[in-house]
């Protein structure tokens, strides 16, 4: 993306960070734009009840959507709209950054002309409607692809049931799925807790496919 290379003035202050540390909220207003200078940074969603119950506990994100290596822009996009974040961002582990002030992002940016800018603003459009789907998505049907994935990976035993030999790491089949290995594992919990599958370790039983479709939407 282009506004990649818009490097930040060397005035703004540089900011450490340690890992754990919440850099953005999803929701609030933004009033810099904020450029990863080394470091690596997650984007997501954080638990809702951890931000009330634990604010000093190093953060952890529910749904993972992707991450940001310095240097870079941590969001360029809700930058150029003005808008709230569309995703919160977690510090992976020290992470320096520098925070522009709008006003200062969108002169550089001008300085270019109204074609860069009219270019720029058709692309972050198009991602941030893509962003803001995605992590509605996410927020809402952890189980539903868990269980989608289930039926997909399953295969006949020898008894004529319906199972899943694990092949992959926890955190490998996550990744596949968009979110966070805790997720998949409170996901599966819940899917035991309603009976819908049995089992642990590397083989998972079926034990209603009907009710994982119904739950999958398939």
């Amino acid at each position: 993306m282009l506004v990649r290379s818009l490097t930040p003035p060397v005035f703004a202050d540089l900011e450490r960070y340690a890992a754990g540390a919440v850099l953005q909220r999803r929701g609030e207003a933004q009033q810099h734009a904020v450029y990863v200078v080394s470091g690596r940074v997650a984007l997501g969603v954080l638990p809702t009840v951890r931000a009330a119950n634990n604010p000093d506990v190093p953060a952890s994100l529910e749904h993972q959507l992707g991450t940001v290596d310095g240097p870079a822009w941590l969001d360029a996009s809700q930058a150029l709209l003005s808008l709230p974040s569309a995703v919160d961002a977690v510090a992976l582990g020290p992470v320096m950054l520098r925070r522009v002030a709008l006003a200062d992002f969108h002169a550089t940016l001008a300085s270019d002309g109204p074609p860069l800018r009219g270019v720029l603003g058709d692309l972050v459009n198009s991602h941030r409607q893509q962003l803001e789907m995605a992590v509605s998505r996410l927020a809402k049907d952890a189980e539903a692809r868990c269980a989608e994935w289930l039926l997909r990976n399953a295969s006949e035993t020898a008894q004529g049931d319906c199972a899943v030999q694990l092949q992959l790491r926890k955190r490998a089949i996550a990744a596949q799925l968009g979110i966070a290995p805790e997720t998949l594992s409170r996901a599966l919990r819940h899917l035991r807790e309603r009976r819908l599958i049995s089992g642990s370790g590397r083989v998972l039983n079926l034990v209603d496919p009907p009710g994982l479709r119904r739950l999958a939407g398939l």
